[in-house]
């Protein structure tokens, strides 16, 4: 059985680092403390990873190619969610909000 490889394994951790202690994308998110908002509603933050994973890329070798971009997304979506006036650019495609599995 593969496994991830560990760039892949890296990224993950990260990206739950920064989400976890209210770092995502400091930018974008200033001002916004999202955490308990993840914690109230498990759909968010199911969504939230479902949107790294899908649109995180990785090349025949294992290795990331965007992981700065599917934190982006990451934080566009958040703060969606958290201030009505904004709206993400480009708007969400369907491949990148899809959740799969059973």
């Amino acid at each position: 059985m593969a496994h991830l490889s560990t760039d892949v394994r890296s990224a993950l951790r990260f990206f739950a680092f920064y989400l976890g202690n209210g770092t995502l994308d400091v930018e974008l998110l200033d001002g916004i403390d999202y955490r308990a908002r993840l914690l109230e509603y498990g759909s968010d933050l199911e969504m939230i990873f479902a949107i790294y994973a899908n649109v995180l890329e990785v090349d025949e070798h294992g290795e990331t190619l965007n992981d700065g971009d599917a934190q982006y997304r990451v934080a566009q979506w958040i703060r969606q969610c958290c201030d009505p006036g904004y709206q993400a650019e480009p708007p969400f495609e369907a491949w990148e909000t899809e959740l799969h599995g059973p």
